[in-house]
């Protein structure tokens, strides 16, 4: 009985390592065909938000800029970690590029993957985005999560937060999931 135990919690903390590790990278997106395939990607990772939830895609026509983080993996036990890099796109173009991490201690267990899109209302918002220390989510500018229900439920007058974010493409076991305490910086342009 103990054996099945020992080897999830041998390959959890090996994930725990991988997903620190990719957290303290200074730029894993560096070369050029990085950047195309990320941009390949969170535009991808988009249209498909897009098809799935028509709310996101009415959000997507009235935001300033879209922020696409494709990918992100969180690990954790007793202490965890998240990372992941994304592209933000300004009328349709990729304009830059971001790392979103975090790190967690407390009573948590598990591994996962998934993706989260930030769509930017206005100016200020966006502008916070750049912050000499990183943006970081659940402080500034209002954040609100959607979920399909939520974004069915909203309209572009009851729309009056700040950002909207979505969380798309789980795939994993982990207790707890938000994107509150990320820390959200630039990566430097090559």
């Amino acid at each position: 009985m103990n054996g099945p135990y020992i080897r999830f919690k041998k390959v959890l903390v090996a994930a725990l390592a991988s997903v620190l590790a990719t957290a303290v990278m200074t730029d894993a997106v560096g070369a050029v065909g990085d950047r195309a395939k990320l941009t390949k990607d969170s535009q991808a990772a988009l249209n498909n938000l897009y098809a799935k939830v028509v709310g996101a895609k009415v959000l997507g026509g009235k935001a300033v800029a879209i922020l696409v983080f494709p990918k992100i993996t969180k690990a954790g036990f007793g202490i965890g970690g998240q990372s992941g890099e994304g592209t933000l796109f300004k009328s349709g173009k990729a304009v830059a590029f971001y790392r979103t991490s975090g790190a967690s201690v407390g009573l948590q267990i598990g591994a996962q993957t998934y993706g989260y899109t930030m769509f930017f209302m206005n100016q200020d918002a966006l502008s916070a985005l750049d912050t000499a220390n990183g943006f970081e989510v659940g402080v500034g500018p209002s954040v609100v999560v959607m979920d399909e229900g939520k974004a069915k439920s909203s309209t572009t007058t009851t729309m009056k937060d700040d950002i909207y974010a979505f969380i798309f493409s789980q795939q994993g076991l982990m207790a707890g999931l938000g994107i509150q305490g990320n820390k959200i910086t630039k990566l430097d342009d090559k």
